[in-house]
């Protein structure tokens, strides 16, 4: 935060594991969970989600309650009307066991007085202040307020990733972001830390929105933004499609500080009027290339026309589509651009390798390979019955699969992302659904049984792998009259793709070429800038 010495009531409690600001002592010693403990921790509990509550002394009767709830604030202050004096802001409440309700509480044996004792969180400077020009090497030079750093230690994030470093300061600046970062770059936090401590620090009046391609990737953003915001107690809607519309209807209705959504389900909310768009003081469009492959760029618009325009409007993208660059001239005021890596960039420790193999080959292939790496594998498809079908090969030869692509309903697709990280399935067969909708830590190889339509797609696919600084293999089937296509890819990202060391095919111009140009050894990594790949496990050619 910037401000250094004034203090700033947060919006809504903190839970005591995190930044306890609020200290409940007993003047009993009790150390069994008897009732009357249940019945301290209860009204502990009850006393922490009151915002600001007096209480008269001796009478137990609420003599300012600000709250929906303050019936039953009332209730608790009459369990014990002889103790209780005064209720200040509470900033951290106490976990407890559930009740069944005040009534039962009250119906246990007296307890010891409770003294609250009221602290208020200040937000700090970082404290390691950055100099002019200089990059963040720590959670902690950010402008971040020391519970959201707990938070973070907590969990532990302690170094911050390149995009996290360099668009925090922007986001918390409240300017205009457009951002190119290829994807398992952190982006989710880049955007959510800032916006979470705005929200909670009460300079946010309104709520957020954020705009994703899928249905799976909305969820682990929603995931991602709890991880961190629940000790803070956030609200969040979660608005995509496959799912019951009446839960989504009662998380609207719940105030949420954040709408995730898909623009499809949003834009149905938004011509049945549950969905009110004019308290919205920050978007954010992430994957926004891939929005407009799936053809949203009507709905965002739509959706962009409803927001008011003093706003905030960050973009994420992994390549930059003149769509986006229309999009960011229209709807966006003088963004700032962070481009950590040039569009189409993948990561620098994914070794890339191609086979070149006839269609009804591939399964014997896949069976070999599936047998030489045994971590988990991602498999893509091109269409829903070649998922079907390579799921149903895996499975035959004795491995756990699982598919995930549009014929799936939301539950199953669940169902098998959730046992693909637990690992329970090896193996998850997906069409490009799935592209940018899987977060999942540690997946050890990503197959292409089928090349992708469009060479950006080929980036977000094998992106799936070597997420968090670790590395990945991501390996290619290209049948040979593709060979254009493969063309295509080592054009988009400015480097050749290596055969496989044990690769047998070959493309029918792929001698001419190699006559006339030479082969490169590589290792699938990245280029060095002179037309030649690192490594040597591999072998290429130029087109």
């Amino acid at each position: 935060m910037n401000e250094s010495n004034t203090q700033t009531k947060p919006k809504r409690s903190v839970k005591s594991s995190v930044a306890s600001s609020t200290k409940i002592t007993s003047k009993s010693k009790t150390t069994a969970q008897s009732a009357p403990v249940k019945r301290k921790k209860a009204i502990a509990s009850e006393l922490a989600e009151l915002n600001t509550v007096a209480v008269a002394p001796n009478s137990g009767e609420a003599v300012k309650p600000v709250s929906p709830k303050a019936a039953a604030r009332a209730a608790v202050a009459k369990i014990m009307p002889e103790k209780l004096t005064e209720v200040a802001e509470f900033v951290a409440p106490v976990e407890v066991e559930e009740v069944e309700s005040v009534e039962a509480i009250a119906e246990a044996p007296a307890v010891e007085e409770i003294v609250v004792e009221e602290t208020v969180i200040e937000p700090q400077l970082p404290v390691m202040p950055l100099a002019e020009g200089e990059i963040a090497t720590s959670f902690h030079q950010l402008p971040l307020s020391p519970p959201m750093l707990e938070v973070l230690d907590a969990r532990g994030f302690q170094t911050p990733t390149p995009i996290q470093a360099q668009a925090i300061p922007i986001v918390a600046s409240g300017a205009d972001l457009l951002g190119i970062a290829q994807t398992g770059t952190g982006k989710t936090l880049a955007f959510g830390l800032p916006i979470l401590e705005r929200i909670f620090s009460g300079k946010s009046k309104g709520r957020a929105l954020i705009l994703l391609p899928t249905r799976e990737l909305a969820l682990q953003v929603d995931e991602a933004l709890q991880n961190v915001g629940n000790q803070f107690r956030l609200r969040t809607a979660v608005l995509i499609g496959g799912a019951p519309v009446r839960p989504q209807l009662s998380q609207l209705r719940r105030n949420p500080d954040v709408i995730i959504a898909t623009p499809g389900r949003l834009n149905d909310y938004l011509s049945t009027r549950d969905v009110d768009l004019r308290t919205v003081d920050c978007v954010v469009l992430d994957e926004a290339d891939r929005m407009l492959d799936m053809g949203f760029a009507p709905q965002i618009r739509r959706i962009l026309e409803q927001v008011p325009e003093e706003r905030q409007t960050l973009l994420f993208s992994a390549t930059m589509p003149d769509e986006i660059v229309g999009i960011t001239k229209e709807f966006m005021r003088e963004p700032q651009r962070i481009e950590i890596e040039r569009a189409g960039t993948t990561a620098e420790n994914i070794d890339q390798r191609l086979y070149v193999v006839d269609q009804e080959e591939k399964t014997v292939l896949l069976e070999r390979l599936l047998g030489e790496n045994t971590g988990s594998v991602l498999v893509f498809a091109r269409t829903r019955s070649r998922a079907n079908k390579v799921a149903r090969f895996v499975n035959n030869i004795g491995i756990r699969a699982a598919e995930i692509h549009s014929d799936r309903t939301l539950a199953q697709r669940r169902q098998a992302l959730d046992g693909f990280k637990a690992g329970f399935y090896r193996v998850l067969v997906a069409t490009d659904i799935a592209a940018r909708g899987i977060d999942v830590t540690g997946i050890e190889v990503v197959l292409q049984f089928d090349l992708p339509d469009s060479a950006e797609d080929y980036v977000h696919r094998i992106g799936r792998t070597a997420r968090a600084g670790r590395s990945g293999i991501a390996t290619s089937f290209a049948a040979p009259e593709q060979w254009r296509d493969v063309r295509d890819i080592e054009k988009t990202m400015g480097v050749p793709i290596p055969f496989a060391s044990d690769n047998e095919g070959k493309f029918p111009m792929a001698a001419t070429h190699a006559a006339n140009h030479g082969q490169r050894r590589g290792n699938g990594g990245r280029g060095n800038g002179r037309g030649q790949s690192r490594g040597g496990n591999g072998r290429s050619r130029r087109y």
